[in-house]
């Protein structure tokens, strides 16, 4: 964290391939903050974005003293890009919000108000999703319905990462080190005193989304995984089960054979029975794969995220002397 100061609220923001809704993202944000307090700050965090992100990004920064960009070496993915607004952040509290306008910034004063109520935690729930296919629609709403019934966490369901979050908080996200980060769980599973502000989500006014179905079901193993040893038990028991209903078969057979005159005959039946079984054991090879491999990244200890640049020049000294101290990231900046 930076020296201390008086900024009363730091807003972060993820950016992915964001150009054309950089200014008007800009231009709301500040007039939502402006609102607030004279005394904030702007943290974008630019991706690997592969168009013009980043300098519109350091436009904003050279005309605006409150404006600060991260720009990572490669894409290290939306959630490490949080994370390092998060860390990199000053606030007395700080609001998550990603960058494609479909989170309206105008939003942000209802949950500030909120938060002075005395909650730590106010998150942004969606009551309607604009602009989405029924097929995203209907795998997010199973996907958080799930989630609550597979964990003992209570992970609100229907929000994303929106949300406003006090600085204790923050603190305590920066001292959980999994590299599978699914924020949105870990604020959940920190407690505090949380509540929700109703919105409707907007659809998205540039672009398309940078999440493929392929990030979302790797998002969604990384909530499942770091929440609930669930699908492990389930393992277990369907071994069990199988093994017993093995035993059974293998009793009957030999009963069949010898009291009964019968041998059990038949191709197809062995053959499905051995798919069956088959399946069963790929799956479960599956999961466990799934957990080794999350401890596997946690072993390795490799950073979180790599800077590649950035106008936060107070920032580069402290992290090289963190880096020497074998923290868990790497700052190789040059503003």
């Amino acid at each position: 964290m930076l020296e201390k100061n008086n900024i009363e609220v730091s807003v972060v923001v993820p950016i992915y391939n964001e150009e054309p809704v950089i200014p008007e993202l800009y231009r709301r944000l500040k007039k939502a903050l402006n609102s607030i307090s004279e005394e904030h700050e702007l943290i974008f965090v630019n991706d690997g974005s592969k168009d013009n992100s980043l300098y519109e990004l350091i436009r904003l920064a050279q005309t605006d003293s409150k404006v600060y960009y991260i720009n990572f070496s490669r894409n290290f993915g939306h959630q490490k890009a949080v994370m390092a607004g998060l860390d990199h952040s000053r606030g007395n509290c700080v609001v998550i919000i990603d960058g494609d306008l479909q989170d309206p910034p105008e939003l942000i004063p209802k949950l500030y108000k909120t938060h002075k109520e005395g909650y730590e935690v106010v998150y942004a729930r969606r009551k309607t999703r604009k602009g989405e296919s029924w097929f995203k629609k209907m795998t997010a709403k199973l996907f958080y319905r799930l989630l609550q019934k597979l964990t003992s966490v209570n992970i609100p369901v229907d929000t994303g990462d929106f949300r406003l979050i006090d600085r204790k908080v923050v603190d305590y996200l920066k001292m959980m080190p999994e590299q599978n980060k699914f924020l949105r769980g870990q604020i959940a599973w920190l407690g505090f005193n949380q509540t929700e502000v109703k919105f409707t989500r907007d659809e998205r006014k540039f672009g398309k989304t940078g999440y493929s179905f392929g990030k979302m079901m790797s998002f969604a193993l990384d909530g499942i995984t770091g929440f609930s040893n669930v699908p492990l038990s389930m393992v277990t028991k369907m071994g069990f089960f199988i093994s017993i209903a093995s035993f059974l078969v293998i009793l009957y057979a030999v009963f069949a054979h010898f009291a009964l005159q019968q041998t059990v005959t038949g191709w197809t039946s062995l053959i499905i029975s051995s798919m069956f079984i088959g399946g069963i054991q790929l799956v479960s090879v599956g999961v466990i794969g799934e957990y080794i491999g999350r401890i596997n990244k946690n072993v390795q200890n490799r950073p979180l995220y790599i800077i590649a640049n950035s106008n936060l020049k107070s920032l580069v000294r402290k992290r090289f002397k963190k880096l020497q101290k074998g923290e868990r990231y790497l700052s190789n900046v040059s503003a």
